[in-house]
C-alpha cells in the first residue's frame, strides 16, 4: 500500500465527517465540501491502486 492510498483514505474519512456535520447543522456548504473531499479521497485511492498494480504490488 502506498502513500496515495493512505492519503486518499484520510481524505475520504474527512469528507464523510464534514458531510455528516453539514447534515446535522443544516450547512449546505459544509455538506458540499464534504462530498468534494470524499470524491477527492476516492480518486487518490484509485491512483494509488493503479500505481501499486504497475509496480507489481496488489
Amino acid at each position: 500500500m502506498n502513500s496515495d492510498r493512505i492519503t486518499g483514505a484520510g481524505k475520504e474519512l474527512k469528507g464523510e465527517v464534514k458531510k455528516q456535520a453539514g447534515d446535522l447543522t443544516g450547512d449546505q456548504d459544509m455538506k458540499n465540501e464534504g462530498r468534494a473531499d470524499k470524491a477527492e479521497g476516492k480518486l487518490d485511492k484509485v491512483v494509488g491502486k493503479v500505481k501499486d498494480v504497475l509496480r507489481g504490488n496488489k
